[in-house]
């Protein structure tokens, strides 16, 4: 007589969804609002001039959000259906992180001289051009394809931030509306995230021979509708001529030790975040555990949602916080949180509970490290230093996929380790900096 053995696949709790919902609610109808005049969440201006342009504003990075979370799950579905091998999705990271440090680490000092709204264009270009060529080539390149959308990941990570940071300064506003649109970028994407993800498994679930092609032209219909919001949206004041970006950048940004600590500290958590999307679905899955992945991402992008919401709490509510402890505190968490999923062998629901709180410490940093910028880092060169920051973290990865992929040299475990350490090294730049830091705090154009 046979034994027949059930497996069941782990699933989180719906009671996990609706906390996280009614968390994000509560933390952000209750937040409390320093200006009595404003009426809504967006309403913070003094100027009538700024709000629309900060709705319009997220509104285009929410489109731009949603072609990021389209292609970061149709890609993986499309590796699988044109059966590529485990070596060469290896080789695909490696060119992706190789066109990001070589390529990506420029485009925020091009940015920087030619305008963030000629890069934004750039950015939808790219988008374009990958959807049009998957839409008409029965097998195309996923080389060309993977370098492209590697390029316009590396434009997302700075472009948006530094495009809304020169038009508040450009109209005057005061630094808090500043610091909550920069919450609110962080919140959307990820809500913009995860609409990414149900529209991808949409459009494949329509037809799954054939979801390549509904999916490309989703992404073409995204990138022509942003093409032209951006077109028709702005008007950008003229740049700096390159020799007097290049001696700012030299005096502002190689200058002054502060800002090494803010590039350190951003690489550090850069590492880590890739490190994380690189290898959470193979710990997940370890010893032939089966997950249902799809929908334990929401939950991740839900908690850095709530994590978000949560900074306009320690920076402006009742109890302020200085911005420098926030983050020493939040980087201390994320290494030891990196140091228990390296440390042993975790169940599933502890390493999902890991997970979010993982990114729910990332959608506090995230905010917090933009407002850091605004006060140390001239606008004018902010996309520069942006990119800057994000070098080592590509350069470090790219190290590690060679030596994990193709040497066997490194163990999962040993990489988790090492980004838990550049998390304390963070946090000992945000300590540091704190001592360094100006007092009171001051915008860098008002001293």
């Amino acid at each position: 007589m046979g034994v027949t053995i059930e497996s069941s696949v782990w699933e989180p709790s719906p009671f996990l969804y609706i906390f996280i919902f009614l968390s994000c609610f509560f933390s952000i109808f209750l937040l409390p609002n320093k200006s009595s005049s404003s009426s809504s969440l967006f309403d913070h201006s003094n100027s009538s001039s700024f709000i629309p342009f900060q709705r319009n504003f997220l509104l285009l990075f929410s489109l731009a959000s949603v072609m990021e979370g389209l292609w970061s799950v149709f890609g993986e579905y499309e590796l699988v259906y044109y059966g590529v091998a485990k070596e060469q999705m290896m080789l695909l990271l490696c060119a992706g992180f190789s066109a990001a440090l070589f390529v990506g680490s420029f485009l925020g000092m091009i940015s920087d001289l030619i305008g963030q709204k000629k890069v934004c264009l750039i950015f939808f270009i790219l988008h374009l051009f990958v959807g049009v060529w998957k839409s008409i080539t029965a097998h195309p390149s996923v080389w060309v394809a993977n370098i492209c959308l590697s390029l316009a990941s590396s434009i997302f990570s700075f472009n948006f931030e530094t495009w809304v940071a020169i038009e508040h300064e450009k109209q005057g506003q005061r630094q808090d509306i500043l610091s909550d649109t920069f919450w609110l970028m962080t919140f959307f994407e990820s809500a913009s995230l995860i609409g990414g993800q149900v529209l991808a498994n949409w459009l494949v679930g329509i037809d799954v021979k054939k979801g390549v092609v509904p999916s490309s032209t989703a992404s073409v219909f995204l990138s022509i509708l942003g093409i032209i919001f951006v077109s028709r949206g702005w008007t950008e004041n003229p740049k700096m001529a390159f020799d007097d970006y290049r001696t700012s950048f030299f005096t502002y940004i190689f200058g002054d030790k502060r800002i090494w600590l803010l590039v350190l500290a951003q690489a550090c958590l850069q590492f880590s975040i890739a490190l994380f999307w690189i290898l959470w679905a193979p710990t997940l899955v370890a010893d032939g555990r089966e997950v249902h992945l799809g929908l334990i991402f929401p939950s991740l992008l839900g908690a850095r949602m709530l994590g978000s919401t949560i900074f306009p709490w320690l920076i402006s509510g009742p109890s302020s916080f200085r911005t420098e402890d926030c983050l020493l505190y939040a980087f201390v968490v994320l290494g030891f949180v990196f140091c228990i999923i390296a440390y042993d062998y975790q169940e599933i629901g502890i390493l999902v509970a890991l997970f979010c709180l993982f990114h729910a410490c990332v959608g506090l940093i995230l905010p917090s490290l933009a407002r850091l910028r605004t006060m140390y880092v001239p606008n004018e060169l902010r996309g520069g230093m942006i990119s800057l920051s994000l070098a080592p973290a590509n350069a470090a990865i790219l190290l590690f996929l060679l030596l994990r992929g193709f040497y066997r040299n490194i163990e999962n475990a040993a990489m988790v380790a090492f980004a838990a350490l550049g998390l304390f090294i963070a946090a000992g730049c945000m300590h540091v900096l704190k001592r360094w830091g100006k007092q009171p705090y001051q915008n860098w154009h008002k001293l």
